[in-house]
């Protein structure tokens, strides 16, 4: 009897410390955007940390839109009840000697415990939150895809209806919403400050789309920590985001971590962002010329297909290339953040066996 007892609570003390375990290396986090949280206009490797979390944790982080201080939103009709207070603060009180070179208002950063160079950050993306009923659009005098064709600026106030999930854009004209964030990045580089508009290996201001809860998005890692930011909040847009804003609002996210170690030295690590919906694979291509950025997206496709994908027997680079050219989608993801963005997006349905 005594033997039974005693292994009781060996097993009763095992399974305490195993639960310990899994709770400590699970935690749940905040992060809220204020003016010593954020990052405005760049992402950096040496910019210190707001928050380190471990492997598996979950971060629920809020965000700002772009559509500028209370100001200006007030002035486009947003009620003053409507502008939440964090926007009041951050425009306020942002030291002035820290913004740029870029313009988003990203939060972070965050960095990962034990993540290094060579490193792959997953990005568990797993809910997303409309933080206001209202969202901005813009273009101005020389940007866009059009510039010549609209030699101006304007903004327009767009009412959103967060109980259906709808944009009343204009009369007559509604727009299903999915959110999701325009710009999720890391650290490009160990030290200094990258411009926060372009995307490039890092993700950052990718603009795609498809990245709504539900994905996951791969991020190589570059930087000691990592360095995680998000914001550039989108309740839609369209493929190509061609007057260089989507439907901007403020978001709220919640993102679990998991570091997958690495090595610089090896031949099939991961060199670009991609990402896994739950319907498909997605990869991607960053330049400023588009035809560039279709051929990396096509070749990082390829490179998945036929080295990378864990969920199919891998396919020749030959077969990887058909494949694409025959059943894949080629999509422009937007035409107007310095470095054209194109994804290459297959569907997990043509893969019938494993």
């Amino acid at each position: 009897m005594p033997i039974t007892s005693k292994s009781t609570a060996a097993r009763a003390a095992t399974i305490l410390l195993a639960l310990t375990i899994t709770a400590n290396a699970q935690q749940a986090h905040t992060l809220l955007a204020t003016p010593t949280t954020v990052a405005w206009g760049f992402y950096s490797g040496s910019a210190k940390p707001v928050l380190t979390v471990n492997s598996g944790d979950t971060v629920t982080i809020q965000t700002l839109s772009t559509c500028g201080p209370p100001e200006r939103l007030a002035a486009i009709g947003v009620a003053p009840a409507d502008i939440p207070n964090s926007v009041r603060d951050i425009y306020a009180n942002y030291p002035a000697a820290d913004k740029g070179p870029g313009g988003h208002i990203l939060t972070g950063p965050v960095a990962i415990a034990n993540a290094e160079p060579g490193d792959v950050l997953e990005l568990r993306i797993q809910k997303i939150d409309l933080d206001v009923p209202w969202a901005c659009n813009s273009f101005g005098a020389g940007r866009g895809f059009l510039p010549n064709d609209f030699p101006y600026s304007r903004t327009k106030l767009i009412p959103l209806d967060r109980q259906h999930m709808t944009a009343d854009f204009a009369p007559g004209v509604t727009i299903p919403l999915h959110p999701f964030f325009g710009s999720m990045g890391l650290a490009p580089t160990p030290a200094g400050k990258y411009d926060s508009a372009p995307p490039w290996m890092h993700a950052g201001n990718i603009d795609n789309r498809e990245m709504v809860a539900g994905t996951t998005l791969y991020i190589p890692i570059n930087a000691k920590g990592a360095n995680f930011e998000v914001g550039d909040g989108h309740a839609g847009q369209g493929n190509g985001e061609v007057d260089i804003t989507a439907l901007e609002t403020q978001l709220t996210g919640t993102f679990q971590f998991i570091l997958h170690k690495g090595s610089l030295n090896d031949p099939h690590r991961l060199l670009w962002p991609r990402a896994e919906t739950p319907t498909a694979y997605i990869a991607m291509g960053f330049s400023e010329d588009l035809k560039t950025a279709t051929e990396m997206a096509v070749r990082n496709m390829i490179t998945f297909l036929a080295d990378q994908n864990p969920d199919h027997p891998h396919l020749s680079r030959e077969d990887a290339y058909a494949l694409i050219s025959t059943a894949c989608d080629v999509d422009i993801t937007q035409l107007v953040d310095t470095k054209s963005g194109v994804h290459v997006l297959c569907a997990k349905s043509l893969f019938t066996s494993h």
